[in-house]
C-alpha cells in the first residue's frame, strides 16, 4: 500500500498531536512539561489540520474539508486565546468568527437536506453526528460574538476558552484516527509489519470509542473544574510561555 508525502506527513501530524494533546491534559496546568507538550500540540494540530483541507479537496470530500478548518480554527483560537492578556482581542477575531458560523450554517443546512431525502447518515456519517458538530460550531461562533461585545474574556472564563477549543480539537483528531475508514491503526501497523504480533482486542470497535470520546470526557471535567468550583477562581492564565502555577 502506498501513501503520498502529503498524507504521510498527514498521518504523522496527527499522531503526534494525539501524543502530545494527550500529554498536555496529563501534565500539571502551567508546568513546563504541559507549555513544552502543548506548543508540540498545537504545531502539530496545525500542519495536521491543513494537510487534510489539502487532501479533502483533492479527493473531493466536502466534510472532510469542513473539518479540516474547523479543526485549525479551534487549536488557532485556542493558542491566541492563551498568547493574549485577559482582555485583549482585535478587529481580526470578527474575521475568524465568520468561519464557524459559516461552518455551522452549512453543516445545519446540508443536515437537514439528508433528513427531508430520509436517509440517515450521508457519506458515512450519522446525520446526528452532523447536527451535533453544527451545534458546537454555532457555539464557537457565539462564544466569540459574546468575547468580542464584552470586551475581551478574563480569569476562569478565558482559560475554559482555551481548555474547551484544545480538547474539541483533539477530539475530532481521535475520532478520525480511531473511527476513520477500514481501521486505521491496524492498517498503519500492519504496514510497517507490527500488526499481525499484536492482540486483536487492541483493534476493537469498542476500545476505539472508548479513545475517541474520552477527549469529550476531559473536556467536561475540566470546563467543571475551571467554572464550577473554586479553583480556578480569582487566577487568570498568563500567555503562553510566561508559565504559571494553575493546579491540575
Amino acid at each position: 500500500m502506498s501513501y503520498s508525502p502529503i498524507l504521510i506527513a498527514h498521518i504523522c501530524a496527527g499522531s503526534l498531536g494525539l501524543l502530545s494533546g494527550t500529554a498536555a491534559i496529563s501534565f500539571r496546568k502551567g508546568s513546563p512539561r504541559h507549555v513544552l507538550a502543548g506548543k508540540v500540540f498545537v504545531a502539530s494540530m496545525l500542519n495536521m489540520a491543513a494537510f487534510a483541507v489539502y487532501l479533502a479537496i483533492t479527493r473531493h470530500q466536502p466534510n472532510n474539508v469542513g473539518g479540516g478548518i474547523l479543526t485549525f480554527y479551534l487549536i488557532g483560537t485556542a493558542w491566541l486565546t492563551a498568547r493574549r492578556r485577559d482582555g485583549e482581542k482585535s478587529r481580526f477575531d470578527w474575521v475568524l468568527f465568520l468561519i464557524p458560523l459559516t461552518l455551522g450554517i452549512l453543516t445545519w443546512m446540508n443536515a437537514v437536506q439528508v433528513v427531508r431525502s430520509g436517509a440517515s447518515s450521508q457519506d458515512g456519517v450519522p446525520v446526528g453526528m452532523s447536527f451535533f458538530m453544527g451545534s458546537v460550531m454555532l457555539l464557537a461562533a457565539a462564544g466569540d460574538v459574546r468575547m468580542l461585545v464584552r470586551g475581551g474574556v478574563f480569569g476562569a472564563k478565558r482559560i475554559a476558552r482555551h481548555l474547551w477549543r484544545m480538547c474539541f480539537g483533539l477530539f475530532i483528531a481521535a475520532g478520525s484516527f480511531f473511527l476513520g475508514p477500514s481501521n486505521r491503526p491496524l492498517r498503519l501497523l500492519s504496514t510497517v509489519g507490527l500488526g499481525k504480533y499484536l492482540s486483536p482486542a487492541l483493534f476493537s470497535t469498542t476500545l476505539y470509542l472508548i479513545l475517541s470520546i474520552l477527549p469529550l470526557i476531559l473536556l467536561i471535567f475540566w470546563l467543571v473544574r475551571v467554572r464550577f468550583t473554586n479553583a480556578y477562581n480569582g487566577k487568570s492564565m498568563p500567555r503562553a510561555g510566561e508559565g504559571h502555577s494553575l493546579v491540575t
